[in-house]
């Protein structure tokens, strides 16, 4: 049986993954970052999206008022937990006049935050310029701890401040803890949270696990890179008639695999065992290097 590991791996990715057939239930959107990592490896990635990510008209309607001129002048920092919440305020920014922006050019500094490799985004997207036309007002805000909690910490005390929170509507599923624990714990550090729909997270549908389940020969992974992902997997093989014990029965010798342990928690909330988490989920790399170490452990007890 597998034993699960919370590990960072020193194994050479591309050797311990060459050949590896590895599937993911990661949004379209998010997709060929993890792709292209497994292809740079020599694995066969399988995208299976489950659940699908992005802007949509009327989230656009709900966060586009905070970026009317002067809008932010009443906030402290804004708080990025994803990068679809970067892709939906820059989208909103580039919606609306550049006559006034949303910040004005003197005051107190004004903090973005946001997680891992998602804070190159708030510079490929330009959405920094668009916020203020004084960059030296803007601290961007990248925590140790590429995790809600970590930038929770990282913020601090609000102290009655403001800040605002673009998170999703989740749609069609349950909503997991990750983001009510996120406000919660901003508020608990005194921060006046104003919590907007900036982009909807919703089921990809009831055949969005066929390609999984249409495939032939051997799967040596699925990789999850967040709870909702895997009760969209489950509803897609319900609809199918399937359920989680018959595909590890098809697939035996498959590891399960978890991108941070804030997704194995929720991965584990619906009864699947994790057999390896990584410990460093500030970019896919890290679970790819959790799944290296695991097949170099394998391999060294044979």
């Amino acid at each position: 049986m597998a034993v699960r590991m919370v590990i960072g791996s020193t194994a050479p990715v591309t050797t311990r993954l060459a050949s590896r057939r590895i599937a993911f239930t990661t949004p379209l959107s998010y997709a060929p970052r993890l792709s292209g990592l497994l292809e740079l490896a020599g694995a066969e990635g399988l995208a299976v999206p489950t659940v699908v990510v992005g802007p949509t008209p009327r989230t656009l309607d709900a966060i586009s008022p905070f970026f009317l001129p002067g809008a932010l002048d009443p906030f402290t920092a804004i708080a990025f937990t994803s990068r679809a919440g970067i892709s939906a305020a820059a989208a909103a920014l580039s919606s609306l006049s550049a006559v006034a922006l949303p910040l004005s050019d003197l005051g107190d500094p004004f903090t973005v935050a946001a997680l891992g490799r998602d804070a190159e985004l708030l510079h490929e997207s330009r959405l920094l310029s668009k916020l203020c036309r004084n960059p030296g007002r803007i601290n961007v805000l990248v925590p140790e701890i590429a995790s809600p909690a970590g930038l929770v910490e990282s913020l601090g005390d609000g102290i009655g401040r403001r800040v605002l929170c673009p998170v999703p509507d989740v749609v069609d599923l349950e909503e997991p803890p990750v983001v009510p624990d996120f406000i919660r714990g901003l508020e608990a550090r005194k921060w006046v949270v104003i919590r907007v729909p900036a982009y909807e997270t919703r089921w990809a549908g009831p055949r969005c696990v066929e390609p999984l389940l249409r495939m032939d020969g051997k799967l040596d992974a699925i990789v999850f890179t967040s709870s909702a992902e895997v009760e969209g997997f489950l509803k897609g093989l319900e609809e199918l008639g399937w359920e989680w014990g018959r595909v590890r029965k098809l697939w035996p010798e498959m590891v399960v695999a978890a991108h941070g342990p804030v997704t194995a928690r929720g991965v584990e909330r619906f009864g699947i065992v994790v057999d390896v988490v990584s410990s460093k989920f500030s970019s896919f790399a890290g679970v790819l290097e959790a799944l290296a170490s695991r097949w170099r452990d394998d391999s060294s007890e044979s």
